[in-house]
């Protein structure tokens, strides 16, 4: 999966409502992980965005939150989620406030694309952690290619249950024709 931005960012805790300094990662299929260190070993909170986001406030847009000492207002992100909640998160600076709040608007709204060639016609892909996601460079500046690549066992649970049905009913149909002879006599 690829990893779209990675930094230190204050997270208010629901609970207790202190801040709280944590490893954040924002990976491609939408999910903002929180650390408690930035080796990655020990997940705190994960947010699926492309499922619970509905809107990212930062700086004065963020009403009624108090960030952490000594940083000021300007440093804060707001994420609206769809319970009701919200994430409080604070930055280190305020360009970095609003890095991070482009970067999560743009993953919750961008779905993956690929391209069929057959069809001639570009489909979206829904991303999760069966999905290994390649981005490369394009062929002109700011464009990019995305590869993803299918797990090659996708789907078979559903083709072996439907195989099974039309066995159940071809072998029912052919216990119906090995009796017709007796009804006959």
């Amino acid at each position: 999966m690829a990893l779209l931005k990675s930094s230190w960012l204050w997270r208010q805790t629901s609970v207790l409502k202190r801040w709280k300094l944590n490893w954040c990662d924002l990976w491609i299929d939408g999910s903002l992980c929180f650390y408690k260190s930035d080796n990655r070993r020990e997940l705190e909170h994960r947010v699926s965005l492309k499922l619970a986001c509905i809107d990212v406030q930062s700086g004065q847009e963020c009403g009624g939150v108090t960030p952490p000492e000594s940083n000021p207002r300007e440093n804060l992100i707001v994420v609206h989620l769809m319970d009701g909640s919200t994430l409080n998160l604070c930055a280190n600076s305020e360009d970095e406030s609003i890095a991070w709040k482009l970067t999560l608007l743009q993953t919750r709204r961008n779905p993956v694309f690929t391209y069929d060639p057959y069809d001639d016609s570009y489909q979206a892909v829904p991303l999760n952690s069966r999905h290994t996601v390649y981005i490369t460079p394009g062929a002109g500046p700011g464009t990019h290619q995305v590869v993803v690549q299918r797990d090659p066992f996708d789907g078979v649970v559903e083709h072996l249950a439907l195989g099974m049905l039309a066995g159940m009913a071809a072998g029912a149909a052919m216990r119906s024709f090995l009796w017709m002879p007796l009804f006959f006599c």
